[in-house]
């Protein structure tokens, strides 16, 4: 018992996390009978004795008892085990084998219902990424918004590009199976509010997915987003551009609201990437920027395409907000994986404050749509998307003020 235990834990450990239940039978991999057992605290002690014995490093894990309500069962149900995935693996099991080997090297692996041994490489590549994850994420976040920075044209239209990656990163599985599902999953995406999909093309690139629509050498719409195998993830986006007069000169114009719309949505697409294919857990770092031409370094943006004052759009009236224009404007924060992957209040509050930052670059104090305490701001939407705005807000437990 004490292998298959540890073998179990540090299969899950050492992939993407699961959940055990003690005192379900199961049949090729699916359960199929309840055998209740015993739920004590002494068994429970016990177990974790076994992890600590029997795992190297100790796999940490939780556990929850349920009893069967029935008076015949004694006490006795299922008991049931979280183990999360863990930034400490591998996971080796040090159990002697039941089974005489000689290729397992005793480091588990969980696979959909069965569980593989990790080969030499396997094993070499985690004790990379272990370390590895230690390191400054912001290096990690220069390198993937570098990456997609180089697949953009510099066609002198301004971007909005989003690159986000979490602290505990995950591990995408990449097969010809998983990436049939991938693409049906991506293929169904769509930006908040809207119906139609967000991608029309989905395709494999070097440890990562890519996902794009429109032309990129075009002059109307164009988005490319690209879906790391760590979590990573980064999100770009032509920004349509509007032209009026103002003091007898030309100039383009951005309409916050619709920066504020294109962030949101960027951020809940990356961030259900990163916790649902990858299983990435913890705080994510992300930035935002709004560019002009895209540079290719994120530290050196390029100046060779107009300026774009904001000025936000009521319908019928444009009123100016901006002191200056500007050709590149950034944003960064912090936030919780769990917290960007919901629609709701935490993901507008994340939102606020990486907008707060990029209008600031326009002398703008704060981006009117979104608030920093995670409501949505009725007067800073123009007509095209406050009412669907308004709605989806209210659907999701989003408060929505007036001004």
């Amino acid at each position: 018992m004490a292998e298959e235990f540890a073998k179990d834990l540090a299969a899950f450990a050492n992939h993407i996390g699961g959940v055990l239940i003690v005192g379900m039978a199961e049949a090729r991999g699916i359960p199929s009978k309840v055998m209740d057992t015993d739920v004590s605290d002494q068994l429970r002690r016990h177990l974790q004795q076994v992890a600590a014995a029997n795992t190297a490093p100790p796999v940490r894990f939780d556990m929850r008892a349920v009893p069967n309500p029935r008076p015949e069962a004694g006490g006795r149900g299922l008991l049931l085990i979280a183990v999360p995935r863990s930034p400490h693996g591998p996971h080796a099991v040090t159990a002697p084998p039941t089974t005489p080997t000689q290729k397992a090297l005793r480091y588990p692996r969980r696979a959909a219902s069965r569980t593989d041994w990790l080969s030499e490489t396997d094993v070499a590549t985690a004790y990379h990424r272990r370390f590895a994850a230690g390191a400054d994420r912001s290096a990690r976040l220069d390198t993937v918004e570098r990456e997609l920075l180089s697949a953009l044209p510099l066609d002198g239209y301004p971007h909005l590009i989003v690159a986000l990656t979490p602290e505990i990163p995950g591990e995408m599985v990449m097969n010809s199976e998983s990436f049939d599902r991938y693409r049906t999953e991506l293929q169904g995406v769509s930006l908040l509010i809207q119906e139609e999909d967000a991608f029309t093309t989905i395709r494999v690139g070097s440890r990562r997915l890519i996902a794009t629509d429109g032309h990129p050498d075009g002059m109307s719409h164009h988005s490319h987003c690209e879906l790391h195998r760590d979590g990573s993830g980064t999100f770009a986006q032509r920004v349509p551009l509007r032209f009026m007069d103002i003091d007898h000169e030309r100039s383009t114009w951005l309409p916050p609201d619709l920066m504020v719309w294109l962030l949101m949505s960027a951020l809940n697409i990356l961030a259900l990437h990163a916790r649902d294919r990858t299983g990435a857990t913890g705080t994510a770092l992300i930035r935002a920027a709004l560019v002009q031409s895209p540079p290719r370094q994120p530290d050196d943006p390029s100046r060779r395409a107009f300026p774009f004052p904001l000025i936000v759009d009521y319908g019928v009236d444009e009123v100016p907000l901006s002191t200056q224009s500007c050709t590149y404007a950034d944003g960064e924060a912090v936030a919780l994986l769990d917290d960007l992957a919901i629609e709701g209040p935490a993901l507008v509050q994340a939102t606020s404050q990486l907008a707060d930052e990029i209008v600031q670059a326009s002398g703008i104090a704060e981006a009117l749509p979104v608030t920093s305490a995670g409501e949505l701001r009725q007067a800073g939407w123009g007509v095209s998307l406050r009412y669907a705005m308004t709605k989806w807000a209210r659907a999701h437990g989003i408060n929505v003020v007036s001004a």
